[in-house]
């Protein structure tokens, strides 16, 4: 083909979703340029592995590129996109560049407001215990693998599926998992929740006539829409109802055992199942994978190892090990990417199960002002259920500041409701110290949020003088 495409430059390359889409392409023998504002670990690595990045953005950096490649993080304004419809070289947003990949293989795409990142890695972890050697694209990295994406020479490509700007209805894939329907990024739908309902229904109608819509039950939403949903249904959860169900759930330290009963039962037998993540959202993540990999064949056994040695994903109820505290005794430091009240809630819910009897001191930084006003009340009512709280301001991600919608408002509120005494911090680059002033032996620290406090955990421990990370994962 005379206009073959060779060179594909990805503008922001360096964030979670883009740069797993030009590993996977760089491993198909694509040359892979691109560009960001700052160095990081994902930069490092697609360096290592032959990519050519820039950092800062400039018209120059495009030459010679076949396309480039957007998230919608990257505005119209920026000099490399200019430049590219200047020249005509095609402007392809991420998800359609990841929709081409998806058609190489047999696609399975994660979709939900909550718990996209875990079910799509224990998805794959399943997988690939199975035999299948999947190809996956994942929003955090895999501890298991070191890496957020990986190009196997299986048959299927697991992938999260992103309902923030509608973009998973570029999809087609043949497995769709949904795993809940929760009320985020709702300027996408014109503030309708309805219409976010509907994009989900949409997103199982892009499935083939042989494929499987697999649900969570237990979501309300989830089954608000399964009326509408014309494609084979496979249902998982606690419920009675479910296909695929987990009875006799309890944490053991920060693990969980439940026990797995099927459709079927009389021929089918309970399973034990060990899964090494905390949480009953994640037994219900744990589900999503089973009803998968048995979608798919895999034995039993090989699910069973899966969910045992899973090593979780980074940021998502990430252990720090730990971190000696000023009285003498020490403290264990935990790093997770909940921003939305409800992940809050469910991670708060799995500390307490994982570190039953310890002080839970919660810092937490807000990630935008709009989702801040949007769920204000629910923010208060979740901050107000920990013992101890640190509370940084918003983090914008590019959005101006809104009365009343900013972390100081946000400690008034808790303060108000008398639970619990917040300390607000203004500046993040002053939080590990806060942190070590607050933080007592046999405290549990849960660090949360999707933006800057994502550096903290690692701050904290160096000013502590923590030396020993055998245990951070």
């Amino acid at each position: 083909m005379k206009h073959k495409v060779n060179h594909i430059h990805f503008v922001g390359i360096g964030g979670a979703g883009m740069s797993g889409i030009a590993e996977v392409l760089l491993n198909l023998g694509y040359l892979v340029t691109g560009s960001d504002i700052a160095s990081n670990a994902a930069t490092r690595r697609l360096v290592s592995l032959g990519a050519d990045v820039k950092l800062g953005h400039a018209s120059a950096n495009i030459e010679g590129a076949d396309c480039i490649v957007t998230s919608t993080a990257v505005r119209g304004d920026n000099p490399e996109v200019i430049a590219a419809r200047a020249g005509r070289i095609p402007v392809v947003p991420r998800a359609l560049m990841l929709a081409e990949l998806m058609r190489l293989k047999q696609g399975i795409a994660i979709a939900g407001t909550h718990g996209k990142t875990t079910t799509t890695s224990l998805v794959s972890s399943v997988l690939a215990k199975g035999g299948l050697d999947p190809t996956f694209v994942i929003g955090g990295r895999l501890n298991s693998a070191g890496v957020n994406a990986r190009l196997g020479s299986g048959h299927y490509i697991v992938v999260e599926a992103d309902e923030s700007d509608a973009s998973f209805l570029n999809l087609s894939p043949m497995i769709a998992v949904i795993t809940n329907i929760d009320a985020d990024h709702m300027e996408t739908y014109g503030h309708d929740f309805a219409r976010l309902k509907q994009a989900f229904v949409e997103f199982t109608q892009r499935l083939p006539f042989y494929g499987a819509a697999v649900l969570c039950i237990d979501d309300a939403n989830v089954r608000e829409i399964m009326p509408f949903v014309s494609k084979p249904v496979l249902t998982y959860g606690m419920s009675p109802q479910a296909q695929f169900r987990a009875v006799d759930v309890r944490a053991d330290g920060a693990r969980m055992r439940f026990t797995l009963l099927r459709e079927n039962s009389e021929t089918r037998p309970p399973l034990e199942v060990l899964l090494n993540a905390p949480g009953e959202h994640n037994v219900r993540n744990a589900l999503a994978a089973i009803a998968v990999a048995d979608e798919l064949g895999v034995e039993d056994e090989a699910i069973l190892a899966a969910l045992a040695e899973f090593h979780g994903v980074g940021r998502r109820f990430q252990h720090y090990g730990e971190v000696p505290a000023r009285d003498g005794g020490s403290f264990t430091l935990i790093d997770d990417y909940g921003h939305h009240p409800t992940e809050m809630e469910a991670t708060l819910a799995a500390a307490r199960g994982a570190y039953p009897g310890r002080r839970l001191v919660l810092v937490f930084q807000p990630h935008r002002y709009t989702r801040t006003r949007d769920l204000f009340e629910d923010f208060a009512r979740v901050l107000s259920t920990t013992d101890a709280l640190l509370l940084a301001e918003v983090y914008a991600a590019g959005e101006a500041p809104i009365v009343a919608a900013d972390g100081r408002s946000l400690a008034r509120a808790v303060r108000v409701a008398g639970r619990v005494e917040p300390v607000f911090v203004e500046d993040i680059a002053e939080l590990p110290a806060a942190i070590l002033d607050l933080a007592r032996d046999g405290d549990v620290v849960l660090a949360m949020g999707a933006g800057s406090i994502g550096g903290v955990p690692a701050l904290v421990r160096e000013a502590a003088g923590a030396t020993e990370v055998g245990d951070v994962r």
